[in-house]
Formats: C-alpha cells, structure tokens, sequence
C-alpha cells in the first residue's frame, strides 16, 4: 500500500513537470520602444555584440543592457531576443547562439522581428 501511494505521488509530479520549451510568459501591454545603446568597442576578436532588451518584471518591463560577449563557437551568431504578439499577449524568445545567421536580412522579403 505504502508502495502504491509512493508510485503515485510520482507519477503525479512528473505529470506536473512541463516539458523544455513549453513554458511561455505572456504580457499584456507591448513592449515599449527599442532602446538605441551605443557600443562601446570590441573587446577582441571574437566577440559578438549582445543586444540589449525589454525583459517582462511582473506586469512591466525592465531593460536589460546590451553587451559584447565572446562566441561559444567560431561562427555562430547572436539570435537577438524579440516578441511576437498571440491572443493571449506579447511573449517574449530569448536571444541565443546559433550556427545560422537569421538576422541576415537577404532573401528575408523584408520581414522583420518585433522589438
């Protein structure tokens, strides 16, 4: 019986566990205007400058200053983070390090990504 209640109690949390990449904070009002940050320069080669941005902060937004950063590997590229609007609100995709250049705007037909 003990046994049972152990395997269930499990169970149950594991249920509770989502899985990576499902959690999503929504916002409801949009982010406010980009903030223009002046670079300072390039610490050294293989460096990539890190785009600051509007990180939700309970129902506001903070601003989280930009940076240069070195690469974790030759090649990649910083995926600046960005928001897209759902029903639900503005949700906010992390920057990350990525082996493709997707803010390369050639062939892009002129779409680009929220701020």
């Amino acid at each position: 019986m003990k046994l049972n209640w152990i395997c269930g109690l499990l169970f149950a949390a594991v249920l509770t566990v989502p899985a990576a990449g499902q959690i999503g904070v929504y916002i409801g009002g949009a982010p406010p205007p980009y903030r223009y940050e002046q670079r300072g320069p390039e610490p050294g080669p293989g460096y990539a400058w890190v785009d600051g941005y509007w990180a939700p902060h309970g129902h506001h937004y903070r601003w989280v200053a930009g940076r240069w950063d070195r690469a974790p590997y030759e090649g990649a590229y910083w995926n600046h983070p960005h928001y897209d609007h759902y029903r639900q609100g503005w949700q906010l995709h992390e920057g990350h390090w990525d082996h493709d250049n997707h803010d390369n705007h050639d062939g892009d037909n002129g779409h680009d990504r929220d701020h």
